[in-house]
């Protein structure tokens, strides 16, 4: 049980910015969190579907890179998904997906000491069938993370989207969801009020995440608030997968990355938890200062100085 288990899509992210080239990179947010993983030195493997395709190749190239292992069964004869990224002149995304998305034959969680899902590959059907019932199968085998990261245009309407997520919510450990999501889900509610709401299901952490405000995080024992630094964005695809990556790792350089620690967690004091938040804002904030889904590797976070960077 050393290992971290990543469950979800894979795919191409096509960039395209306002008068330039489109650009492809290797993308998703579940295979995002696990690049991420993999860098900051987190041994880390990926249950996911791509394709046997060059842009399957291209996704396994940047995964193994990492040292980001995958599950066998994950590579398939289907063409790999894509989703299109448009950029706006501030850096900021809006995506249009061609993704077919289903779990390998006979997958199943293994060993591993967390499990991490979220975003497409827990809603879109058929594969969101299948990693709900993993996900509740697990039960205090692994600490179990979830990230809802919501995208409108594959889950259909926000009332039947928010069934399903409220569903793994309730079967998670830890959770991180921005509040973008949050409004979309739930329009006119305090993201903090649902924060808690959600806590009181069953999570022991639930962090909310506020762009460039930083992120909020919220246990039984009360709120941590932290700030983001001031950093010149290149864009932010990839920025919230990198914050679940830092919380992930956070949580694993203070032992509590594994299932018996899920009650020490939850009985934290929010102070012990604001150097792992700060961490995990700090790694989506570089993230932020690269083009494309590019987390950093621990050294570089570890050199970053983003006062100088933005000077």
């Amino acid at each position: 049980m050393q290992d971290v288990l990543v469950i979800g899509e894979a795919l191409v992210d096509i960039v395209s910015k306002p008068g330039q080239p489109a650009v492809e990179h290797a993308g998703g947010s579940p295979a995002n969190v696990a690049l991420g993983l993999g860098r900051l030195g987190v041994t880390t493997r990926l249950l996911t579907r791509i394709g046997s395709d060059e842009r399957g190749r291209l996704i396994r190239r940047h995964l193994e890179a990492s040292s980001v292992r995958l599950v066998d069964g994950s590579v398939t004869a289907e063409p790999t998904s894509t989703a299109t990224a448009h950029l706006d002149p501030a850096g900021i995304a809006t995506y249009e997906f061609d993704l077919h998305w289903a779990l390998p034959e006979n997958a199943g969680t293994s060993a591993a000491r967390a499990v991490h899902t979220g975003s497409i590959a827990a809603t879109l059907a058929p594969g969101g069938d299948d990693v709900l019932r993993l996900i509740e199968a697990v039960g205090r085998r692994s600490l179990v993370s979830y990230d809802p990261n919501a995208r409108p245009a594959l889950m259909g309407d926000p009332q039947s989207a928010l069934e399903r997520i409220e569903r793994i919510v309730r079967a998670s450990d830890v959770v991180k969801v921005s509040d973008e999501d949050l409004e979309w889900l739930l329009p006119g509610i305090d993201p903090l009020q649902v924060a808690e709401t959600w806590r009181a299901t069953g999570p022991a952490l639930v962090v909310v995440t506020r762009g460039s405000s930083g992120a909020v995080g919220v246990l039984a024992s009360g709120v941590v608030e932290v700030a983001a630094p001031q950093i010149v964005v290149a864009d932010t695809v990839g920025a919230g997968d990198a914050l679940m990556a830092g919380l992930l790792d956070g949580l694993d350089g203070a032992g509590l990355l594994r299932p018996d620690r899920v009650e020490d967690l939850r009985r934290s004091d929010p102070a012990a938890l604001g150097p792992l938040l700060r961490h995990a804002v700090r790694t989506a904030a570089l993230t932020c200062t690269r083009p494309g889904a590019d987390p950093p590797t621990r050294e570089e976070l570890q050199r970053w100085d983003p006062v100088s960077a933005a000077s």
